[in-house]
């Protein structure tokens, strides 16, 4: 893949001990499918410590895969990279992996550059799309939710207590010239003496918007179904999580797939070291399960509708 200067795309990988340490002993022939493969901060390293490895990567960013094909450059002959989400990709009938790794956080340039629209304090479009040449924009999907449909997004995906008064003063202030006008609505749903703390007031809120945009919990669960079937027996799945509802669905597949054994009963989570130098660390949780030998096809027991994602709203 070849990319004429794309922006610098400057990113932590977060959890990197970890990851490598539940990576440690895959199955031979050491073949990782690195699902949101970003910079390639993981990918990079796993490269780096598995001599004979190869890394398939995915992202449905346009800009990151240009970023990881320079970041994987070191690797000549070891890496594929397809522009594609991980929900909607097919590997070849008889492909097997070693290794699945699903980073679900939000890149730092995908943050900060104020043309993607998910910046908070940097005017720019309401976007919020992961891949910028498909789909509803977060500003298309504002002015077409009534009242009780903001509400009821805000309250499930941002888990903000305060949703209804959020989801009135959007419908009344709608549409929205960019995010930071967005933002500043948001705000004015809370007290004064709570606009100004360090968490912005509108962050939850930008990040319900975003999930449901990407339909993230619905490709998360696609990919907690299918994934299994894509490993060689032994092979690793391991997910990092940054939302309760996406450490959830995890949580059950993992505990429930026959397909599966889990080996962390509870979430791994940073350091104190990492933590302190990297705030973004701080809500990641990593799970990992290990193929069953001899498992069937699809072996998930039983699943209630409490486990499953809340469906994003269709259009009216």
């Amino acid at each position: 893949m070849t990319a004429s200067q794309p922006q610098p795309y400057c990113h932590r990988p977060v959890l990197t001990r970890q990851v490598l340490a539940g990576f440690a002993a895959m199955p031979q022939p050491e073949h990782l499918l690195d699902c949101t493969v970003g910079g390639a901060g993981h990918s990079s390293l796993l490269l780096a410590a598995h001599p004979h490895g190869q890394v398939t990567g995915l992202d449905q960013d346009p800009g990151a895969c240009q970023a990881a094909a320079l970041a994987l450059a070191p690797f000549p002959g070891r890496w594929r990279i397809h522009n594609c989400n991980f929900a909607s990709h097919q590997p070849p009938p008889q492909q097997r992996f070693s290794g699945i790794l699903a980073d679900l956080g939000v890149s730092s340039p995908q943050l900060e550059l104020a043309e993607r629209g998910f910046s908070l304090r940097h005017a720019g479009p309401v976007d919020m799309r992961m891949n910028q040449g498909a789909g509803e924009t977060a500003g298309q999907l504002l002015q077409r939710l009534s009242e009780a449909e903001l509400a009821a997004l805000i309250r499930t995906y941002g888990e903000d207590r305060r949703a209804r008064s959020i989801a009135r003063r959007l419908v009344a202030r709608r549409p929205f010239a960019n995010t930071t006008d967005l933002a500043a609505a948001i705000a004015g749903a809370y007290p004064p003496r709570q606009r100004h703390g360090r968490i912005h007031p509108a962050t939850r809120t930008f990040q319900a918007l975003r999930m449901v945009v990407n339909q993230e919990l619905e490709a998360l669960s696609t990919l907690l179904q299918r994934g299994p079937d894509w490993l060689l027996p032994g092979g690793i799945f391991a997910v990092i999580s940054f939302h309760s509802l996406e450490d959830r669905l995890v949580k059950q597949a993992f505990l429930k797939d026959s397909r599966l054994e889990r080996l962390t009963r509870k979430p791994l989570t940073a350091e104190p070291e990492e933590a302190a130098g990297n705030p973004r660390s701080r809500s990641a949780k990593l799970r990992l399960a290990r193929r069953v030998q001899g498992a069937g096809v699809g072996g998930v027991e039983g699943s209630g509708a409490k486990d499953q994602p809340l469906r994003r709203p269709p259009p009216g």
